[in-house]
């Protein structure tokens, strides 16, 4: 996917074709948040009118599906080349860094009934991957579903913390402690001292332990 700027207008001299609306309606989304996208919004950043849009995506519904087949596009497929777990932990780690780029792509509603060519690849190849390292087909049903649990929960837990810098992260840890009834709450309080307020810390590095631990258990159950 080309890299995205900003949501500036494009030039009228450029040529409008659905590659540019979808690039421009994803920078919206990554800019202000899906609820920001509105036909009319799309338009005016292209320099045109809204039912010009519909020359190249059919409806709203469309432009949501493509966007999110876009997002799935940029993940990287478990290579054929490794072994199962590190393709899968590569993946896992691709589609969260994804994810995190795109945080509105976890919402969107309704893109797993028509999805796109990216999607379906990306479904497949995951798949393969756990049949070709010996899962039978119901545990490569629980497996996909327990990975991928586990990164959309994550990236959701992630998006919804109310701190995103390691200076944030401990002034609000300081701000916790200092209203916290320690008495009353031992544990949370031994954790935030303890862990959270380590020099360093950064929520993101919990990731690649919870990745470890469903990819050993798989490891085990297979």
């Amino acid at each position: 996917m080309a890299k995205r700027s900003g949501t500036g207008d494009v030039s009228s001299r450029v040529r409008l074709n659905r590659a540019l609306v979808l690039d421009t309606a994803i920078a919206i989304a990554d800019e202000s948040g899906i609820e920001s996208l509105t036909m009319r919004k799309l338009g005016e950043q292209l320099g045109v009118e809204a039912m010009s849009l519909y020359n190249h995506v059919a409806n709203k519904d469309d432009l949501l599906t493509s966007m999110v087949d876009a997002v799935f596009a940029e993940i990287e497929l478990p290579s054929h080349n490794d072994d199962w777990k590190s393709a899968l932990r590569k993946r896992s780690v691709s589609f969260r860094d994804a994810l995190s780029r795109h945080p509105w792509a976890i919402g969107v509603k309704g893109s797993g009934t028509n999805p796109g060519p990216a999607t379906l690849r990306h479904h497949d190849r995951v798949i393969a991957t756990f049949r070709n390292a010996g899962f039978s087909i119901t545990m490569t049903a629980h497996a996909f579903s327990a990975l991928d649990s586990y990164i959309y929960g994550f990236a959701m837990q992630e998006q919804s913390l109310p701190f995103t810098t390691e200076e944030e992260t401990a002034a609000m840890a300081h701000i916790l402690l200092a209203q916290l009834p320690t008495k009353e709450f031992p544990y949370l309080a031994e954790l935030t001292a303890q862990h959270v307020l380590t020099p360093g810390y950064n929520y993101a590095d919990e990731f690649p332990l919870g990745l470890d631990l469903i990819l050993d258990g798989l490891e085990r159950w297979l």
